[in-house]
């Protein structure tokens, strides 16, 4: 979503000015008064506990929502992007036409270029294109957004978006917004539907572009590398942090001790102020009104209190025998496409797995296979009898209409089992999971992203498993919730098997990994994800062969004409942009689904890009020996 800002702030640096918004919902108020402003060149993350309106703060800025009260003043002529989690394409449009479908300019520009192309019989329409695509530099542009959708993994762009799936269309939407290239980007959990690649080109593009941020993320690596700026929103009040998410949480750790020393100061002076209130005649002097004045301001700071419950995890899990889980010999594969090739693994009391490799590889096919929801081709899977699984999956909770909170756990018994034969009520439990008792008679559609995600993982545990297998759990929990979770997994004695592209959250949790790595092949390697990046990153790759494309300057001696200059610079361009359609043609034929007439339409379309390379190359070296004569 692209829009302009109509509103005019007195400082050029100065983007955005929020000034004492407040939303309520009914005789729920999410914020009050919350103010705070986005200046050029800041990287800024919002941080905030689960249910305290991040989201509606985003939606808010966007115009999707209202403020009840207060002001959002944006800089005139400000080109936002906004992206949220629900994504706003039209289904009926292919990938690249939902890219043209903006209000950029250079992209209208290219549209226009790639329309004379197809009848390139009415040159005067065709020269106008190709004069606009100079005097725009649109050569470059097009250069770069093919690139960005090939890194997001969007490389069919006749694909009609209704085809695409729900990340895909979010990639898609995340693609439209960096592309459009606006002054300040508004992101709602951009990293959510990204594998660990994209992640990584992610936090790169954006460490090295120009752009103004706003974002909530809960990828803490993805904001200590990105944002140098930190607003959270704590107990209804904001707070800036200049610096990095290590700094922040030194800082935030600081202000609360700062805080509860000032509360205890407060209280000292309010038994004081209340004795002195008690002896007091009902004739009051002006001094003493104004000092009574001064006591309920005591009294208020004396008994304000941190809301900083957490959430308080407790199974009671069933012991694990000898044998656990053991994979022998096992095969699967979906249409030629090798996901398990004789698999051989046989899992130890304790282990702590993370699961990484590319989409496509065999990642959900393996926890399919472990829990028993599809059968191997070939292969035997052993579950030892005492292996209870607790799969936190993907799919969230199943909310039936008109469920309540409460009702979703009462599926399990009104009284839950805990550790040493103790027990817990319905409600007892869903309030260690921070749901009040006023919340816990909520309908369930009615919570947040992150409120839903705490209230599954709720339902998850009270089953009391011994074999845990999470599957891209951190998405939507705030990080207060995410820490608590970690060190819950720390202390969990059963087995641990994680998906997820949580750099921070797969470093602290897991010992060793199974890298999907295609074709059946997955590799154990004995560390954590920082560790693994550091091995690949040690190994030499081989190099790829590219055509050193050297810059020449002209100067006022130069025996090119002015046509000829024009002509060898665009020749420099068009060449970067063939040689991005040549690879990405190549990389299509690595799909073995390809029908034979396929494979000949894609080596027509590569032959044709070849010969139209060499054809450019030729005419640049003619005129690159022009000019050094």
């Amino acid at each position: 979503m692209v829009f302009y800002a109509l509103f005019v702030k007195k400082s050029d640096l100065n983007y955005l000015t929020v000034e004492n918004i407040s939303k309520s919902y009914g005789e729920l108020t999410l914020f009050e008064n919350v103010s705070f402003s986005i200046h050029k060149d800041q990287k800024i993350a919002f941080v905030a506990k689960n249910g305290s309106g991040k989201t509606t703060i985003l939606n808010i800025l966007s115009g999707k929502d209202e403020a009840d009260s207060g002001n959002i003043t944006y800089r005139k002529g400000l080109k936002v992007s906004f992206l949220s989690q629900e994504t706003e394409l039209n289904d009926n449009l292919t990938i690249e036409e939902s890219i043209f479908d903006s209000d950029n300019t250079i992209l209208e520009v290219i549209n226009t270029y790639h329309k004379a192309l197809k009848n390139p019989e009415d040159e005067d329409v065709y020269q106008k294109a190709f004069e606009a695509m100079e005097r725009f530099n649109a050569w470059d542009f097009e250069t770069q957004y093919k690139q960005i959708l090939f890194k997001l993994k969007l490389e069919d762009l006749d694909q009609k978006v209704a085809q695409l799936s729900g990340g895909q269309k979010k990639r898609l939407a995340l693609a439209n917004a960096l592309i459009n290239k606006p002054d300040l980007l508004i992101l709602d959990e951009p990293t959510n539907h990204l594998d660990l690649e994209m992640i990584e080109w992610l936090e790169a593009f954006f460490t090295k572009e120009n752009i103004t941020l706003f974002m909530i993320t809960h990828d803490r690596y993805f904001l200590e590398r990105v944002c140098n700026e930190i607003i959270e929103l704590d107990q209804g009040e904001i707070y800036n942090y200049k610096g990095s998410y290590a700094y922040y949480l030194e800082k935030k750790e600081a202000r609360i001790e700062r805080e509860a020393v000032e509360t205890n100061k407060s209280k000292q002076l309010y038994k004081k102020e209340l004795d002195w209130m008690r002896r007091q005649p009902k004739a009051r002097t002006t001094k003493s009104k104004s000092r009574i004045d001064d006591f309920f301001e005591i009294k208020e700071r004396a008994h304000k209190r941190r809301k900083d419950h957490v959430v308080q995890l407790e199974i009671n899990m069933e012991r694990l025998g000898s044998k656990i889980v053991e994979f022998h010999k096992v095969s699967k594969t979906f249409d030629d496409n090798i996901m398990l090739n004789k698999f051989e693994y046989m899992f130890q009391k304790g282990e702590r797995v993370g699961i990484i490799g590319k989409n496509g590889t065999g990642k959900s096919t393996f926890l399919n296979l472990l829990t028993n929801t599809i059968k191997p081709d070939s292969g035997k899977i052993i579950l030892g009898e005492t292996v209870k699984f607790g799969y936190y999956t993907q799919h969230g909770i199943n909310v039936k209409p008109d469920q309540k909170v409460i009702d979703v756990v009462r599926e399990f018994g009104d009284y839950i089992p805990l550790k040493k034969g103790r027990q817990i009520s319905a409600q007892q439990l869903l309030e260690r999971f921070l749901f009040d008792r006023k919340k816990q008679y909520d309908f369930v559609e009615k919570l947040s992203g992150g409120e839903r995600k705490r209230l599954y993982l709720c339902t998850v545990l009270i089953q009391n498993p011994n074999f845990l297998i999470l599957d891209e759990p951190t998405n939507d929990l705030d990080i207060v919730t995410l820490n608590v979770l970690e060190n819950f997994l720390l202390d969990f004695p059963g087995c641990l098997l994680v998906v997820t592209h949580d750099r921070y959250f797969m470093d602290k949790i897991v010992d060793h990994l199974f890298v999907f790595r295609g074709e059946g092949v997955i590799d154990d390697f004995p560390g954590n994800y920082s560790d693994f990046r550091t091995y690949e990153d040690s190994i030499p790759k081989e190099s790829e062969k590219k055509t050193e494309k050297k810059q020449w300057k002209k100067d006022s001696s130069s025996q090119l004409s002015y046509n000829e200059q024009k002509e060898l610079k665009n020749i420099e361009s068009k060449l970067k942009t063939l040689e991005f359609d040549k690879k990405e043609l190549e990389t299509k034929f690595n799909d073995e689904t390809l029908s034979t007439e396929k494979i000949n339409e894609l080596s027509v379309q590569l032959q044709q890009i070849i010969e139209t390379i060499e054809e450019k190359e030729f005419r640049w070296l003619e005129l690159l020996e022009k000019l050094e004569n």
